[in-house]
């Protein structure tokens, strides 16, 4: 049997380029992610056990797994996991994977002076990410979130199971359509927002995920116009609308929340100090 030490050797040639530092760091990362989540145990324990055998089932497991990841197939999809707000989630081909950039609408979400008993509505909740993460940090908010897919809503009640925070609702929703005239305090979505022609869609993770979570008309833009055109009817009065976007549709997504009555708007960040959340208050006249 092979030990710990050879397999990651092994891995390392098939994932990494020896001409590229970042590269190989990318393909070892990779490689340890994939023999933990084959044997059950952490990249810190396959440090300090790098001599431990490993039997021919987990071996011929683990290159199934390194096989796919050459072929594209993001790590998340093949270990069915990824943390996002320090929750471990489920995800599967049918919902996006949950990134980093997205933890800063949750952090803005989070410092709104909103009433202990707000209610918060996640549009196009897929994996339950945000949703999720905004009930796991206040306990008191009404937290209701609605997907087009009932396959990303069955996974996301998996998830909200798996976290304990079973009080959420998850309700099928093609946007707005089923919520009548239900209004909350905050508003928060992470829409399709990249445009059909976008090379991007032929590169990295974005190959293997649904393009309906992605993809959206005119140049991108047409979710999140319908977002700010509705948006006012589902607020109260104070309201607030949080958009997730492109680093490039900033400008154009302030001018929409301005077009649609919003005020006090606002672009934020992300970790790598790209223009990604925009955020609006609407108050009635």
């Amino acid at each position: 049997m092979a030990t710990v030490q050879e397999l990651l050797r092994r891995a390392d040639e098939l994932l990494g380029d020896p001409g590229s530092t970042s590269d190989a760091a990318a393909g070892r990362r990779d490689a340890e992610i994939l023999l933990g989540h084959c044997l059950g145990k952490s990249r810190s324990w396959l440090y300090t056990w790098p001599e431990q055998a490993v039997a021919r089932d987990g071996e011929n497991q683990y290159f199934q797994l390194i096989n796919e990841r050459r072929r594209g197939v993001p790590i998340a999809y093949l270990t069915g996991e990824r943390e996002f707000w320090s929750l471990q989630l489920l995800v599967n081909e049918h919902t996006l994977i949950p990134r980093p950039e997205t933890e800063t609408m949750v952090e803005w979400a989070l410092q709104l002076a909103l009433p202990t008993d707000a209610r918060v509505l996640d549009l196009g909740t897929g994996s339950g990410a945000i949703a999720l993460a905004l009930a796991s940090e206040r306990p008191l908010w009404k937290v209701t979130a609605v997907d087009a897919s009932a396959k990303a809503l069955g996974l996301a009640r998996q998830n909200a199971t798996r976290t304990r925070l079973e009080r959420v609702d998850f309700l099928c929703s093609d946007w707005f359509g089923a919520l009548a005239r239900q209004r909350f305090t905050l508003l928060v979505s992470n829409p399709p927002y990249v445009d059909g022609d976008d090379p991007h869609l032929r590169e990295g993770d974005l190959r293997f995920e649904p393009q309906t979570a992605l993809v959206a008309g005119e140049q991108g833009l047409a979710d999140l116009a319908r977002l700010a055109q509705e948006a006012p009817a589902h607020l109260v009065d104070g309201g607030w609308l949080l958009l997730e976007h492109g680093y490039q549709q900033a400008a154009q997504v302030r001018e929409l929340l301005q077009e649609n009555g919003f005020s006090e708007i606002s672009t934020r960040q992300d970790l790598a100090g790209l223009e990604r959340i925009t955020g609006g208050c609407w108050r009635a006249e």
